[in-house]
């Protein structure tokens, strides 16, 4: 299959970026961000997580955060919902699109939701079926795509399983991450193709972790599949407090350099998202993981 001839980036920095933060990051610090990348013309800002904050303090102002936000046309701004409260909180905020997740491996569910697979989606279905009903899109995400911290290799059954049962629920996207960052290219290939056969191919995303340093590769061997939207987080943002050793996010700033030196269109400003990954990197005191920014920072100084 050919290449797209347009990528669609979904940022996910403000929120799985920023939910393992230990210190607390302000509420004006994250509505700034999520500003700063609406600007740069991302099309897909994830803004926060109506979750417990007793598990995930960071994102407890989500309410505020989307309160305050410049909302531009034609950008979308998803929250996770795990269950129907999270839902409640999300239909008061006015939330347009909800993003549910499920795990491809037993253990990293039982570890991450504290239930087995099954019971996690059992629990999704009516979180997703209310939204549904409410107007609102639902995207699915499901982790540990080609390897679990705690399992190991994950079969690609199982992953093609829980997108199925995605997909049936009613998600427009399903978005398949390597938590852990593992994957190599023909392995990542070989996962797509296969979920391919389950779920339409433009209804596939991709979510990977850079903790090996072929985050870059694996999605060119995606795009390759037809795959045609891709996680990133500002700055390389992230990790996963329930996968240790895992490092952050693909860096957006890498993929868009990547897609621009392709000749494939994103819609986004590389260079105003090379400054909002120095904001926010700044604000966290430390520098942006991004090969690509700290390259064009160097040209630029």
């Amino acid at each position: 299959m050919a290449m797209p001839e347009h990528v669609t980036i979904v940022d996910v920095g403000p929120r799985d970026g920023l939910q393992a933060e230990k210190e607390i990051v302000p509420t004006a610090t994250k509505i700034a961000l999520i500003d700063q990348l609406s600007k740069a013309g991302i099309p897909s800002v994830e803004a926060g997580a109506f979750v417990s904050p007793k598990w995930v303090p960071q994102m407890a102002d989500t309410s505020e955060v989307l309160a305050g936000i410049q909302r531009h046309p034609g950008t979308r701004y998803p929250v996770l919902v795990p269950n129907a409260r999270g839902l409640e909180g999300a239909l008061a905020s006015g939330v347009e699109e909800i993003a549910i997740f499920g795990a491809a491996s037993e253990t990293f569910s039982q570890k991450n939701i504290n239930c087995s697979i099954d019971e996690s989606l059992a629990r999704f279905a009516p979180v997703a079926a209310d939204a549904l009903e409410a107007g609102m899109q639902v995207r699915g995400y499901i982790s540990c795509v080609l390897g679990c911290p705690y399992e190991g290799e994950v079969a690609i059954e199982a992953v093609v399983r829980v997108a199925r049962t995605l997909d049936e629920m009613g998600c427009y996207e399903i978005s398949l991450g390597d938590t852990i960052g593992v994957g190599t290219p023909s392995r990542a290939r070989a996962m797509i193709e296969a979920v391919a056969e389950a779920v339409p191919v433009d209804r596939i995303a991709l979510h990977f972790h850079d903790t090996y340093g072929q985050a870059l590769a694996n999605i060119l061997s995606c795009l390759e599949a037809g795959v045609a939207t891709v996680d990133t987080a500002v700055a390389g943002l992230g990790g996963c407090p329930y996968a240790p050793g895992a490092s952050g996010n693909v860096a957006t700033e890498d993929v868009v350099y990547m897609l621009d030196g392709m000749g494939i269109t994103t819609g986004v400003d590389l260079n105003a998202v090379v400054q909002t990954g120095a904001f926010i990197s700044a604000t966290l005191g430390r520098s942006p993981t991004s090969k690509a920014a700290q390259a064009i920072a160097a040209k630029s100084g």
